[in-house]
């Protein structure tokens, strides 16, 4: 049934479909009869929880960042089955993010391009969102879904001023997300990535680590890295993390490596520039969880990213050394049924 809409949806630009059937599956929801439905038909049912950074998932399938960049959709997300989404990348002023179009399908490769420029509403509204969301959250007595704030600069934010947009957006998300995600590798923010070096990476998790000690209740912290690092600047990172005391990593983001693709080159040229996600960089990401898992002899929990289409990829990324598994591109070709799917495989 899903392959038959797919088919039908996939006619049309990928960044306003993807509204189109958020906004569709919001206006059903409203009617409680039919979330109901939909909750009990891809919930999974023997679900195995997880804990970890001291949070109960109910599952170990999230929703991976720049799927719901505005905390809109959360209620729908719950329904669908989901054990926890992250929000965001959320930056403390407004901005529409790069020119569209700016999301595209690469069918013959199970991927994605975007190069969407952290488009989201800013961290005031958000705020508001999750607010709403919690009184809610907290008036249902089953076990809530955990939100996740995956954070970063806005684009004007010059890199040295950086560590500041982290922090203020940390400051105003943190009484109302369950964790954090330190986003400093998406390819579509113009110098993002020389974020990820060393010494600009430490001035911006130390000054969080400073910030989340100072609170009642400090919050996880994560990093999200790339799939495009050298070993080295791998190393370089797990470093720093053990350093700090950072809570865990989330592996990866999307590669800017075209190698391998199905796709033929002139439909990739005139695509442009963006971030690939979707099985090819799958393998990519095992390895890097992989490698970091080894180094540290499992001390750095990780979040797998990167590949996961059904309950095997989520084994590999497991026997790798992940912790807990994120979906984006997989949910779109797999349809609604993903986690509940996912779920029977890795009890």
């Amino acid at each position: 049934m899903y392959k038959l809409l797919r088919s039908f949806l996939f006619l049309f630009d990928a960044e306003k479909v993807h509204y189109f059937s958020m906004d569709a599956l919001k206006f059903f929801c409203r009617i409680s009869l039919v979330k109901g439905l939909i909750a009990k038909n891809y919930t999974p049912t023997s679900a195995p929880a997880t804990k970890i950074f001291g949070l109960q998932f109910k599952n170990p399938v999230g929703l991976g960042a720049g799927f719901d960049k505005n905390a809109k959709y959360l209620h729908e997300l719950e329904a669908l089955g989901f054990g926890f989404v992250e929000i965001g990348t959320v930056t403390p002023v407004p901005q529409a993010g790069n020119d569209t179009p700016r999301l595209f399908r690469l069918p013959k490769d199970k991927a994605l391009i975007n190069r969407m420029g952290f488009n989201n509403d800013g961290i005031e509204i958000v705020v508001e969102r999750l607010k709403e969301w919690n009184i809610k959250a907290a008036a249902n007595n089953g076990q809530r879904l955990i939100i996740g704030g995956n954070i970063g600069k806005n684009k004007v934010t010059p890199n040295e001023d950086a560590w500041k947009d982290y922090g203020s957006c940390f400051t105003a998300l943190h009484e109302h997300v369950d964790y954090f995600v330190v986003n400093v590798s998406s390819p579509n923010t113009p110098g993002l990535r020389e974020l990820q070096e060393k010494d600009s990476l430490a001035k911006i998790l130390q000054n969080l680590q400073q910030l989340n000690k100072a609170t009642k209740k400090p919050k996880p912290i994560l990093l999200k890295i790339a799939p495009d690092l050298t070993i080295g600047q791998i190393d370089d990172v797990v470093d720093l993390a053990l350093e700090i005391n950072l809570d865990g990593l989330v592996a990866t983001n999307t590669t800017i490596n075209r190698s391998s693709l199905i796709t033929d080159e002139k439909t990739l040229e005139s695509i442009g520039a963006g971030g690939l996600s979707g099985k090819p960089v799958e393998k990519q990401s095992t390895d890097i969880i992989g490698y970091i898992n080894k180094r540290t002899n499992g001390r750095l929990p990780i979040i797998a990213s990167g590949g996961i289409f059904n309950g095997t990829d989520a084994q590999k990324k497991m026997a790798a050394g992940a912790s807990l598994v994120q979906v984006w591109t997989g949910f779109i070709y797999q349809g609604p049924s993903i986690v509940k799917n996912i779920c029977k495989l890795i009890k």
